[in-house]
């Protein structure tokens, strides 16, 4: 997951002015990355985050903005989840941070999906929550047949506003369950681009489109490659077709075979994978690949109409079903 890290590392780095938008950006990170936990009879505040810089960001938005302290606790990878993790945790402020946030509501419930003030907000709202959102569970795979964007949602509600703040800024997202987990998922590499380049993170957009690049041009030439690999494997057997359809029109006809016939079905009989090109050359004179092409298969007519007249096999009959196919 290179290019993950490579977006969050630049996400982490942006520098975002505007109160409403950090308020924003925060409140989707914790939303997307934390949990509301009892502790004692009050409320606790703990985001999960799989970079360090998110962590600092995070805690330093959560001071600057909201006035709030917070831990920071770094667990060591083991079993399953290998990665270190990087817990921000708010203890003593954490029932006030989860009421400025809209992590809960007035009446002290958990909201279910992105606080109000997220969803009723400007693009710019849109862009710092998506911004919030993939820093706490965002992935980017490598450009190819199943690259993606994808975020982690806590719940469908959450999933479905983060579609919808993705429409708003003229962007095509799904959210759909994937194993009992909701995912916001897009997969258009155009939708993808966009998106990177309103989250800020123009450092990355530029390697993954050069990777993209690279990639299509890849498939291109090997579709190309594949291409003329068939057709040359087609040539070649429509090739041998023709000299055992040869063979079989110099037994038909004997010496009742004109010269310039026989010269030419020769020519193919000896040298069965050569092209109709390479056989003029071959000819002395040399003659066009038409040339060529003419008086085999006036030859071959010439055979299969003797053939018809005294009532034996004409020049089909020695060729297998995949080379009747060729031959045609």
């Amino acid at each position: 997951m290179a290019m993950t890290a490579q977006v969050k590392a630049e996400l982490a780095t942006i520098k975002v002015t505007k109160p409403s938008c950090r308020k924003a950006e925060v409140a989707a990170t914790l939303r997307f990355a934390g949990g509301l936990h009892i502790v004692s009879g009050r409320i606790v505040i703990e985001a999960e985050l799989d970079t360090g810089a998110a962590a600092r960001r995070l805690r330093t938005e959560i001071a600057d903005v909201f006035g709030h302290p917070s831990d920071l606790v770094i667990v060591n990878g083991s079993g399953l989840r290998r990665g270190t993790r990087y817990i921000v945790r708010v203890i003593k402020e954490g029932e006030a941070l989860a009421r400025q946030t809209g992590l809960i509501d007035s009446r002290g419930r958990p909201a279910r999906g992105l606080p109000a003030q997220v969803v009723s907000g400007g693009l710019d709202e849109c862009v710092s929550a998506w911004r919030g959102a993939f820093l706490a569970h965002g992935s980017l795979t490598e450009p190819g047949r199943s690259m993606a964007l994808e975020v982690t949602c806590p719940g469908p509600e959450a999933a479905l506003a983060l579609v919808g703040a993705a429409r708003r800024l003229g962007i095509s997202a799904k959210a759909r369950e994937v194993r009992n987990v909701d995912r916001v998922v897009i997969r258009d590499g155009d939708a993808i681009g966009q998106l990177l380049t309103r989250l800020g993170a123009h450092e990355s957009l530029l390697a993954w489109e050069e990777r993209r690049m690279r990639r299509e041009v890849r498939a291109s030439a090997n579709r190309l490659a594949n291409f003329d690999d068939a057709n040359l494997r087609r040539s070649a057997r429509a090739a041998v077709a023709a000299g055992a359809r040869v063979e079989r029109a110099l037994e038909i006809l004997g010496d009742q075979v004109p010269d310039h016939l026989k010269a030419a079905g020769l020519l193919r009989i000896e040298n069965k994978q050569a092209s109709l090109e390479e056989l003029g050359q071959l000819h002395n004179p040399q003659l066009t690949k038409d040339a060529v092409a003419g008086r085999i298969r006036r030859l071959l007519a010439t055979a299969d109409k003797r053939a018809a007249e005294l009532g034996i096999p004409n020049t089909e009959a020695n060729l297998s079903p995949d080379m009747l196919e060729d031959a045609e």
